[in-house]
Order: structure tokens, then C-alpha cells, then sequence
């Protein structure tokens, strides 16, 4: 009997209460889905050229572990208090028929696990499908055809799983058992009952909101004017200043319903009644709306960060600068009888033993007559830094292209490039090689520094081509305009942010022998990418070279540095985004329908009056509606300011995203999965909410 009444209960619960089961759920998957997070292709791929940062980003794992298992507790604790508080009544009647609080602590944990076990069968089913589709999706958007899907379906995961949503569970019922068994036995029989609370006066909820949206102001000008400047005391103020005024807001906005209600002349329907329902709903639990609010202001913020993230993923994962698939350093004589042998030989194509040297002095080149130009060419209003601040130069895409030449300039370019070691890089990726005069260099600057394409300076090259810009040991030299910049070599065995490319003759003049170094880049036969893909071929001669003694820098290490930065960023970010907006859902959702069933007696009383029960539904409807709009446009106006401060102060980038038109779909598609989820919530609630007045 006992058992039967434990099975009867926790069937009923999941019926009668989809939101409660539904949050179960939702934990659940939410667990999952950051365990499995190994069992990704991504990682798996990440495992085997980046396996040290990988290493450090799961042992940071527990604390993103802890932190959802903290916050996933609350959420747990929300729903289930929600649960015993519907059925407060019928624990009354248990007690009253002699039935001990032991034995119905028992009963209400027995229904708990129960309903745990199906939510744990439903959410793992659900967070390994979500799983395999983001495995899948980021295999195939970020992946650049690199990396094979595997299935990530992960035991360890599972049972992870289980134990910290089995413990939550428990440790939130007895938590709310210790609070119910509190109450008197007349308080559970009862039911609670909604408190009266003071409305204020017309005046004072005006000065409320004015004080509120006041306070805003002040926190958003803090935020963009001190963020840049990483002024922990005053971003500290502005989130206080922050979450004071959204309080404010809130409450003053929702208690002047009332004085709106007292003053409207339309009285068809029950719009007094919903005006004042929605008052009482939102004014006396304004500090839990407003919580609400800014977890929606959070998840906004981190859906914002991760969608960046990944939509600036394909610039750095695919750069059109990227020219070698491998770069080897060593015995120069060994390196080409390895590269030459039978056993590489077939992975080998433009192969380039391209030699750089050091070899200048401050007196060698005279920059003067260039410098001259790049002057004359600075935006309007910026100042020669070295007049403003001699020796202080910062190089970004955030300022002016011209400045960042003169700055490259006044660090003394002190790199040499041999022509032909150039022209065999323009040839491997399909750039129109050079041909330099003897009173000809051409002027390299990394793609990576500044901006990468430098329409400026080749601008000012060409309407200079005929004239002399500089002194090379003596001589007066000109500057071909419009050289492409590459990448040097595959990765970062070298990072130079400006060359002067020369003559091989001039080169070998210039440069002593013990001030050159060759990098000996080669790309693979694009028939053998064609046959067998990328990552086959890659990761063979990846081990073959690996063996040799040599240092060897491949594709593979560049692609998964970038990789793991855009993963650690996204994936976190999003995770983090879901969480705070179902959570902040969910406390929106369980505080309304609390309040239903602390004044359905009203609904009852309407119904006497002759009220109908398309009416009532129609009221409801527009209660549940103006209820979640409530938190989530002071959500959205916060939430980017909060976007605009971290990106246009913090990061100095604002190029970061692509081009409109390729951002819009993935932006629309996360701006409408926020509102998907909203809707889907104020739907459920407002069903449920149907369903009790009926």
C-alpha cells in the first residue's frame, strides 16, 4: 500500500506539474552536457596537439562542475519547494491521520528519487542527444573539415550525473522537509496565505521608479566609462548601483499599476482585476523578479560572448594569411636529406628553406624621408606619437593604420627577407611573385599585426613608387607598392611584425652567416588532399617527422591553439548562458504560479460573479505575458550595455565580428532560441495556471 501511494504521488507530480519535472529534466541534461564535454570531437582532436591546455582546462572542470552544481541546487530547491507548497493540504491530512513525520519524510523522499530516476532516464536521453548534436556542429562549423565525429556518448558522464543530481535532490528535500514539518498542522491544512502588503502612495511609487531608473543611468555611464579602465572599484559600484536600480525599477513600475488601475475608465472584461493581479504579483516579490532580470541580463551578456567567439572563429581557424602545412628547424643538410628521401618525399610540395636574417644597425637604414610620408599621410587629429610621447607606440586594428606604420618604423625594422625565399611563398599560394630592382625592397608587415591587408600604406606606395623613401647601407632605395603578406611560416617559430624583403645578392651582403636562420616550410600535395583528406596525410607526416630530432611545427598546432581558445570560450560561455536564463525562468514561472494559489479564491469569487472562463484565461494570459515582460526588457537594455562596455573598452576589438551578413543568421538563431525559451515557459505556466482555476 505503501509503496502503491509512493508510485501514485510521484505519477501525479509529473502529470500535474510539468514545469516541476520539466526543471528535473532540464538539470539533468544540464549535467550531462558539461560532463561530457571529454567525449567531444573537439577535445578529443584538442587531446592530441594541445593536450597541456587541454590538461589545465579540465582541471578547472571541477569548478565549473561545482559552480553548476551550486547553481543547479537552487533551481532544484525552487521547484520542489513549489511542489510541497501545492500539496501542503494533503502532508496536512497525513499528519492528521497519525501518519509520523518520519514515515512521510520517507514517503516524500521515496517520491523524490522516483521522480528523479525518470527525470535522470529522460534528461540523460535528452542532454546525450543535445550532446552529440553540438559534437557534431562543431566538427562540421569549426572544425575546417579536419576534424571525424565520434560518437560522445560517456558513462563516466552519465554517472557523474546521476550522484550530483541524485545528491542536490536529496539535500533540497531535506532542507524543505526540516522547513515543513516547522509549520503548525492548521498552517499546512490551510495553505499559506498571501501577505498583505502596503501599496504606497501614488508619489512615493513615482519617486521609486525615477530613483530606480536614475540609479541605472548612473551604474550604465560607470560601466562604459570605467570598464576600459579596469577599475575594479568603480565596476564594483556599478553593479551595485546595477542591481539597486533594477530593484527599484522594478518595484516602483509594478506598485504604480495600481494608481493606473484606479484611474483607467475602461472597466469591460476583468482589466481592472489583471491590472492589479499583475501589481500584487510583481511589487511584492519585485527583489525576486529583479534577480530574475539580471539572470536574464547575464545569459544575454554570455550568449553575446560565446556566439563572438565563434563567429570570429573562422578568421583565425581558416586565415587567408596561412600558406605552409609544416615548418622544420635544425641542421639545414639533414632537414633537406629527410624532406628529399623516399619516406617524405610524397608528402612534400613547395618546399621552401626560406632565410631570414638580423643584421642592421640604427645607422644602416635611414627611414626619414618614409617617416616624412607616413606623417603626412596621419587622420586628422592624431599627433606624431613620437612629438606626443616619444617611444610610446601601441599597434591594433583599433588605431589608425598609418600610426601603426610609423610606430613599425621608429622600432627600426631590423629583419631581411631574401626575394627568392619570398617569391617561393607567393608561388605556394597562388600570389603573383616579385621581381626587385637593384634600387628596389619591398616592405613586409605581418597579417596578423594591425591591419592585415594595409590599404593605406599601399596607397602611399604607389603614388611613391618612382621616388626614393629610404637609405639602405648607403643607398637610396625605393619601395614596391602592393607586396601580399603571408604568414612566414606554419605557426609561430618565428613572430616578426616587419621585414625588408631584398635581393639575394644584397641579402648576402648585408647578413652575416652566423645572423641567418632558415625555416624550411613545405605545404602537402594538394592530389594526396584530395584523395585522402586533410587530416590523414597531416597526421601521418606528423609522425614521421616527429622522430627525426628536428623542431617541427605543423598546421595541426596552430589550428588547435586557435581551436581550444575558441572552444574553452564558447562552449563555457553558452553552457553558462542556458543556465542562468532557465534558472532566472524558472524562479519567474514558480513565484507566479505561488501566487495563484495563494488568491485562487478570487478566480472563484469571479466565477460567482458571473465571470467567464474564457475571461479569466484571457486575463491570465496577459498576467503571464506582462509578467516575464517585466524582468526581461530591463534584461535586454542592461544586457547590452554590459556587451557593449566588455567589447568596445575591455578587448579593444572592435572588428571582432565578420561581416553583417555573415553573422545575422547565427545571432537571429541564438536571439530566437532566448525567446523560444521564454515563450516556452510563459506557456507552460500560463497552462498550468488554467488548469488550477478550472
Amino acid at each position: 500500500m505503501f509503496f502503491r501511494l509512493i508510485y501514485r504521488n510521484a505519477k501525479r507530480s509529473r502529470q500535474e506539474n510539468l514545469i516541476y519535472f520539466a526543471t528535473l529534466v532540464t538539470a539533468v541534461a544540464s549535467f550531462y552536457m558539461i560532463l561530457s564535454l571529454e567525449r567531444q570531437d573537439v577535445i578529443l582532436y584538442l587531446r592530441d596537439f594541445e593536450s597541456m591546455a587541454v590538461d589545465r582546462l579540465f582541471a578547472l572542470m571541477p569548478i565549473l562542475y561545482g559552480i553548476a552544481l551550486f547553481l543547479l541546487f537552487f533551481l532544484v530547491l525552487f521547484a520542489n519547494r513549489y511542489q510541497l507548497d501545492r500539496r501542503s493540504k494533503e502532508f496536512g491530512m497525513y499528519l492528521m491521520m497519525g501518519m509520523r513525520q518520519r514515515k512521510l519524510f520517507a514517503l516524500l523522499l521515496a517520491e523524490g528519487l522516483l521522480t528523479s530516476l525518470f527525470a535522470l532516464t529522460i534528461g540523460t536521453v535528452i542532454g546525450g542527444i543535445l550532446a552529440e548534436m553540438i559534437s557534431l556542429a562543431t566538427s562540421r562549423l569549426i572544425g575546417q573539415g579536419i576534424i571525424d565525429h565520434q560518437p560522445s556518448f560517456s558513462l563516466i558522464a552519465v554517472a557523474y550525473t546521476a550522484v550530483g543530481f541524485l545528491f542536490i535532490q536529496v539535500l533540497a528535500l531535506l532542507f524543505l522537509s526540516v522547513q515543513l514539518f516547522n509549520r503548525e498542522l492548521q498552517q499546512l491544512l490551510n495553505g499559506q496565505v498571501s501577505k498583505k502588503q502596503a501599496l504606497g502612495t501614488t508619489k512615493t511609487n513615482s519617486l521609486t521608479f525615477v530613483a530606480g531608473l536614475i540609479i541605472l543611468i548612473v551604474a550604465y555611464y560607470l560601466a562604459l566609462r570605467y570598464f576600459w579602465l579596469v577599475n575594479n572599484v568603480m565596476i564594483s559600484l556599478s553593479v551595485i548601483l546595477g542591481i539597486i536600480g533594477t530593484i527599484l525599477l522594478i518595484r516602483g513600475l509594478a506598485r504604480l499599476l495600481n494608481s493606473l488601475a484606479m484611474k483607467t475608465k475602461q472597466t469591460q472584461g476583468l482589466r481592472i482585476f489583471t491590472l492589479r493581479q499583475l501589481q500584487e504579483n510583481i511589487a511584492n516579490r519585485a527583489i525576486s523578479v529583479a534577480v530574475s532580470s539580471l539572470l536574464m541580463m547575464l545569459s544575454v551578456m554570455f550568449l553575446a560572448e560565446g556566439a563572438a567567439t565563434i563567429l570570429s572563429s573562422g578568421d583565425n581557424l581558416n586565415r587567408d594569411s596561412s600558406v605552409y602545412h609544416f615548418t622544420l628547424l635544425g641542421d639545414n643538410k639533414e632537414i633537406e636529406k629527410v624532406l628529399t628521401s623516399a619516406e617524405l618525399a610524397p608528402y612534400v610540395d613547395h618546399l621552401n628553406p626560406l632565410t631570414l636574417g638580423y643584421n642592421q644597425t640604427a645607422d644602416q637604414v635611414d627611414w626619414s624621408a618614409f617617416r616624412k610620408e607616413i606623417v603626412d599621410h596621419l587622420p586628422e587629429g592624431v599627433v606624431d606619437p613620437q612629438v606626443a610621447e616619444p617611444g610610446v607606440y601601441n599597434i591594433s586594428t583599433e588605431i589608425p593604420e598609418m600610426e601603426n606604420i610609423l610606430g613599425l618604423v621608429d622600432s627600426q625594422i631590423g629583419y631581411l627577407i631574401t626575394e627568392s625565399g619570398y617569391n617561393r611563398i607567393l608561388e605556394a599560394s597562388n600570389q603573383p611573385t616579385i621581381q626587385l630592382t637593384d634600387d628596389q625592397v619591398a616592405l613586409y608587415v605581418n597579417p596578423t599585426v594591425g591591419h592585415a591587408n594595409q590599404p593605406e600604406l599601399n596607397q602611399l606606395l604607389v603614388e611613391n613608387k618612382d621616388q626614393p623613401l629610404l637609405k639602405l647601407d648607403g643607398q637610396q632605395m625605393r619601395i614596391l607598392p602592393n607586396l601580399a603578406m603571408k604568414d612566414l611560416v606554419t605557426d609561430r617559430s618565428i613572430t616578426i611584425m616587419a621585414a625588408l624583403v631584398v635581393k639575394d645578392t644584397r641579402f648576402q651582403q648585408l647578413v652575416k652567416v652566423e645572423n641567418r636562420e632558415t625555416y624550411w616550410n613545405f605545404r602537402l600535395p594538394q592530389t594526396l588532399i584530395d584523395r585522402d583528406g586533410l587530416m590523414t596525410p597531416m597526421k601521418e607526416a606528423n609522425d614521421l617527422l616527429n622522430d627525426k630530432g628536428f623542431y617541427v611545427e605543423s598546421y595541426l598546432q596552430n589550428f588547435g591553439r586557435h581551436l581550444f581558445y575558441v572552444v574553452a570560450g564558447s562552449y563555457t560561455m553558452l553552457y553558462l548562458a542556458f543556465l542562468f536564463l532557465v534558472i532566472g525562468c524558472t524562479v519567474l514561472a514558480l513565484q507566479f504560479l505561488t501566487q495563484l494559489k495563494q488568491t485562487k479564491s478570487r478566480y472563484k469569487t469571479l466565477s460567482f460573479l458571473g465571470a467567464k472562463a474564457d475571461q479569466m484565461q484571457d486575463s491570465l494570459k496577459k498576467q503571464v505575458a506582462s509578467y516575464f515582460l517585466f524582468p526581461l526588457i530591463p534584461a535586454m537594455v542592461s544586457g547590452t550595455v554590459g556587451i557593449t562596455a566588455m567589447k568596445t573598452y575591455i578587448r579593444y576589438n572592435a572588428d571582432f565580428l565578420p561581416s553583417i551578413s555573415n553573422m545575422l543568421p547565427f545571432v537571429l538563431m541564438m536571439v530566437g532560441t532566448f525567446l523560444l525559451v521564454q515563450w516556452g515557459y510563459a506557456w507552460a505556466v500560463y497552462k498550468t495556471a488554467t488548469r488550477d482555476i478550472a
